[in-house]
């Protein structure tokens, strides 16, 4: 019953990612925290996994199937989240080149812009609200955002600074109040 209920919850992610998986991190993330017990933390973590992974950061949704589900669970979900969205890009794809250069064409295009840019800020709005709980994890992303904006810095460096000095504060805290 989880392994369906797994795969139906990504595969409408799936169809309602216009402009990317980040478009529906919020929803993914209330998903799993209120039907899968994922805690925000945890979800946290598994978006950071998934920014310092190899290959697509949405490939994050197989560690969420791993924690649900298993090994099984990491396959029905990889599957049931790439899979019905990759037929359905196939046949818009197709329909998309038919239609030329229609007006009807570059106006769902101008439609669909501003709606994929706005999903996909409200992605990292969800993921910066859930990981930034402390003054101290807020001013971590907050110089991490200025180096990545002002510098070209490679973000996974900045990913792995961020973590080693959270855990240098965490471990000096933690000492002085022993």
């Amino acid at each position: 019953m989880v392994l369906l209920h797994l795969a139906l919850t990504f595969a409408m992610l799936s169809l309602l990612a216009v402009g990317g998986g980040t478009a529906v991190l919020p929803e993914m993330q209330s998903i799993l925290l209120h039907e899968f017990d994922l805690t925000h933390d945890r979800f946290v973590h598994i978006y950071s996994l998934g920014q310092l992974a190899p290959g697509p950061n949405m490939l994050m949704v197989l560690v969420i199937g791993l924690q649900v589900a298993g090994i099984l669970g990491a396959a029905v979900v990889f599957l049931s989240f790439f899979i019905p969205s990759s037929v359905l890009c196939l046949f818009v794809g197709r329909l998309w080149i038919k239609m030329g250069e229609s007006s009807w064409r570059r106006a769902i295009q101008n439609a669909l812009e501003p709606i994929s840019i706005g999903l996909m800020v409200s992605g990292v709005y969800a993921v910066a609200k859930a990981a930034a709980t402390s003054p101290i994890t807020f001013g971590l992303a907050l110089v991490a955002f200025v180096i990545l904006v002002r510098t070209k810095v490679n973000p996974v460096l900045v990913i792995v600074a961020a973590g080693i000095l959270f855990s240098v504060q965490h471990m000096l805290s933690s000492h002085l109040l022993s």
